[in-house]
């Protein structure tokens, strides 16, 4: 299915739906907070295969449910995992149900010709209205495409002009009473959820116009009331004493736009304080230093030296990805890691095989290593402890002597700089 049309329909419900370029993605609630990590990843337009590694980052076992749909140019690719998640496929020759609560690990497919694509994930709000939606991250309980709305809602709906009676004047014995200006008309039209919006349309010059005739602006005035108290008129309508003039109604302004989705923290490592592959906007307001003087840069006083076992020796001042290829996508310009890339013929590593970098809190002084979720895994041997392997996301710290063992015969030691 080519994004042609890149409009989808959604009902909203309790899970998190984030609509890219190439691909759309769907988490329970349980992972909103890896929403916003995927989000740049997702609307920067990852394809497919790239968006399921990071996905699957930390391990299957912790992803209850997921929803993963491939819509670029070529074949619709689908993957669906969790109960209660279930996707419906159409083609000119037919029509492929996919059901997520049948397996283990995930349902997966690819077809051809794909006109229609509608995926159901239940929970609270499956029967409520269809909205639409061009890309962003919205709460979901289902999401179809082309978009499933109902009959002739798309249509504009037809302009109803409503005129504004005239003022009806007080009774005699209050005297003369001037009658307001008539109001011009005022243009209603439907929105797409039926509620009236106001169209105005003024020809006449406004007062707060510097270059408009001013000259000609009045404003309604009343004569007072008589004074044994106010007296209804026929229409029920009581006059009031004169009061001064009002000024000038400011020009209307558009409504402020909605604030936008909240971005989640990442879950913290052993210390409370370490945090891997996450730029400062990620984990909330930097804690305040010594007052008046500068926050610190993002690149430091190396902590230690990586000897790759090709030779190249690397210093740890600033964060280092190292891999086959590996890719900064989730750091601001000023944050630009090192990027170290090491050979895999058998592409037994990684594109993004590990993380090392200055250690905070109680690693300060020292450098730790992260998995970024590689294919065939990381083993640490630290000088004096048996070898462990890495859990994917999961800081260490680094003792000198150390040495990662990435797969394919490639090693690093951990060197005092």
């Amino acid at each position: 299915m080519s994004r042609s049309v890149s409009t989808w329909s959604y009902r909203p419900g309790e899970w998190v739906a984030i609509f890219g370029v190439a691909t759309t993605l769907l988490l329970p609630d349980s992972e909103k907070q890896r929403a916003a990590q995927l989000w740049e990843l997702v609307d920067g337009g990852a394809g497919f295969d790239a968006t399921l590694d990071q996905v699957l980052a930390p391990g299957l076992s912790v992803l209850p449910a997921f929803v993963l749909i491939g819509t670029d140019e070529g074949p619709t690719k689908v993957i669906v995992r969790g109960a209660g998640v279930r996707a419906t496929l159409t083609t000119d020759s037919e029509s492929v149900e996919l059901d997520g609560s049948t397996v283990t690990t995930w349902v997966e497919r690819t077809l051809e010709g794909v006109t229609s694509l509608s995926v159901s994930v239940g929970g609270a709000g499956g029967d409520g209205p269809d909205y639409l939606i061009d890309g962003g991250l919205v709460r979901v309980a289902r999401v179809d495409h082309p978009p499933h709305a109902a009959p002739g809602a798309s249509e504009e709906a037809p302009a109803v002009v409503v005129s504004a009676p005239e003022v009806v004047p007080a009774p005699e014995d209050d005297g003369d009473v001037r009658e307001v200006d008539a109001v011009p008309d005022i243009a209603l039209a439907a929105d797409s959820e039926g509620a009236a919006t106001e169209l105005f349309s003024i020809d006449e010059p406004s007062p707060l116009d510097d270059e408009a005739d001013t000259s000609s602006v009045s404003h309604p005035a009343f004569d007072p009331m008589p004074e044994d108290g106010p007296t209804p008129d026929p229409s029920g309508m009581v006059w009031a004493p004169d009061a001064p003039s009002a000024p000038p109604m400011a020009p209307l302004t558009a409504p402020p736009p909605p604030p936008p989705f909240p971005g989640a923290v990442p879950a913290a490592d052993h210390d409370g304080m370490t945090r891997a592959g996450v730029t400062g906007e990620d984990v909330g307001p930097t804690p305040p230093g010594i007052p008046g003087q500068p926050q610190p840069p993002s690149v430091t006083r190396p902590v230690a030296t990586l000897v790759i076992s090709n030779g190249e020796s690397v210093e740890v001042d600033r964060v280092v990805l190292v891999g086959r290829a590996p890719e900064a996508r989730r750091f601001t310009a000023t944050e630009q890691p090192r990027l170290v890339t090491v050979p895999s013929p058998l592409h037994e590593i990684s594109s993004t095989h590990v993380e090392v970098r200055p250690g905070s809190g109680a690693d300060h002084g020292s450098a730790v290593v992260t998995d970024m979720g590689s294919t065939n895994g990381t083993v640490l041997v630290q000088p004096g402890l048996e070898p462990e392997e890495l859990q994917p996301g999961i800081a260490v710290q680094l003792i000198p002597g150390a040495i990662i063992n990435l797969g394919d015969g490639v090693t690093i030691q951990v060197m005092n700089p």
